[in-house]
């Protein structure tokens, strides 16, 4: 059993998961790391609004695993990967929820990038 705390989304910290209007397309390099049409777009309180992206259409050929980790109470633990081409910009620039809390469930098999990491998260 973990001793991590695990928080309710509500009035003081909401958190809504909606179907992202248009495609969403990352790059980095001049290369397409992400792309599709099935994104999720996650706000959390006031924090910008994070595109979360189904596994199935970003290039894992052009991520690497790293051991980094963290742990969110909103939405679980979280894993990260590294774009090897964007070099140390890009380190741990992508991060998913393999097994999220209940109330983000939906970004189940999604990634997300830091925008600052990449050259750009564009919705188009």
């Amino acid at each position: 059993m973990s001793d991590k705390p695990v928080k309710i989304p509500g009035p003081d910290h909401p958190i809504t998961v909606t179907a992202t209007q248009g495609r969403v397309v990352v790059k980095l390099d001049g290369k397409v790391i992400a792309d599709s049409s099935d994104a999720l777009t996650l706000q959390e309180s006031t924090y910008p609004a994070v595109q979360y992206i189904p596994r199935k259409d970003v290039d894992f050929t052009l991520l690497e695993r790293t051991d980094m980790q963290t742990y969110c109470p909103f939405k679980g633990d979280a894993a990260y990967y590294s774009i090897p081409s964007g070099g140390e910009r890009s380190a741990n620039s992508v991060w998913t929820y393999e097994s999220p809390h209940d109330a983000v469930a939906e970004i189940k098999d999604h990634v997300a990038f830091y925008p600052n990491r990449v050259d750009s998260i564009e919705i188009v």
